[in-house]
């Protein structure tokens, strides 16, 4: 059965754990974002891709962090409020990165993952540009990754001191590679998320 949301209304994180009706949907200061069903092959392959490098280069080097993907709720309370009914904004990114264990539960992370990777489509592009950009900001994750399939490249922006992202670095090129900043030592190649 499908349910009714109100677009003008405000929601929060109680209100979406009652919607039980199989559609994604993300919370954006309160207010319902759907999303699409199910990502493409091409970037559920770019996904997997990020992904698996991500969490062998953690095991290897026996890393504290871990690595998620979507569907994964990340809860980010504002002025520390954690109660389910004062948290407005949940958002499901396609990977993330938390090394904060104390933010992991059950239902996902409470808080700014460490890093977050979003992958474009033509119906996201505008929302992980402009909306998620300023809600990763101010949320305080560190590092945020646009991925472009159709350009085959990658938007990289780091956290500065003063809380706002850096002007971002656009890497392009099959023999390009990534300094992953919140995995010292990773470089991930843009051939082996592309091409592979």
């Amino acid at each position: 059965m499908d349910i009714v949301l109100d677009p003008n209304k405000r929601y929060t994180y109680a209100d979406y754990l009652n919607w039980l009706d199989g559609k994604r949907r993300e919370l954006f200061n309160g207010f319902v974002h759907l999303m699409s069903p199910a990502p493409t092959l091409w970037h559920a392959q770019i996904s997997r891709r990020i992904l698996v490098r991500f969490t062998v280069y953690i095991e290897k080097h026996k890393g504290r962090c871990q690595a998620f993907s979507a569907p994964f709720d990340v809860r980010l309370p504002k002025d520390g409020d954690t109660a389910d009914d004062k948290i407005y904004t949940v958002v499901q990114p396609d990977i993330c990165i938390v090394c904060d264990e104390s933010k992991l539960e059950e239902r996902g992370c409470l808080g700014a993952p460490d890093m977050v990777v979003e992958i474009l489509s033509p119906s996201t592009r505008k929302y992980d540009f402009n909306d998620k950009f300023n809600l990763y900001e101010a949320a305080g994750v560190k590092e945020y990754w646009i991925v472009d399939p159709r350009e085959k490249d990658i938007s990289a922006f780091i956290l500065q001191d003063n809380g706002k992202y850096d002007n971002g670095t656009s890497y392009k090129g099959e023999e390009v590679g990534i300094p992953v900043k919140t995995l010292p030592g990773l470089v991930l190649g843009l051939k082996d998320v592309f091409d592979a």
